[in-house]
């Protein structure tokens, strides 16, 4: 199949169970019937799973100082692993 934006050929890949059609040119991403479907599936999952995970943030003493500031790490999209091409 082309891209209907640049008219060469998609490229297909499939990640976390998901096929997806993209066009390396312009970046386009074109999902099958069901597709979308599974994606919005995952996230609820993923959602409901961040839900449960409640992290205190832990200090981090910063050089010499008495300066103690709070860091949480931030994790990585469920979609930006889903569409990091």
């Amino acid at each position: 199949m082309n891209c209907p934006n640049c008219r060469i050929p998609l490229v297909i890949t499939e990640r976390q169970r998901v096929e997806i059609d993209y066009c390396p040119q312009c970046r386009g991403v074109w999902l099958d019937r069901g597709e979308l479907d599974k994606i919005v599936e995952r996230s609820e999952v993923v959602r409901r799973d961040d839900d449960d995970d409640h992290y205190p943030r832990q200090p981090k003493y910063s050089g010499d100082s008495k300066d103690y500031s709070y860091h949480s790490k931030k994790k990585k999209g469920f979609l930006g692993d889903l569409f990091d091409f």
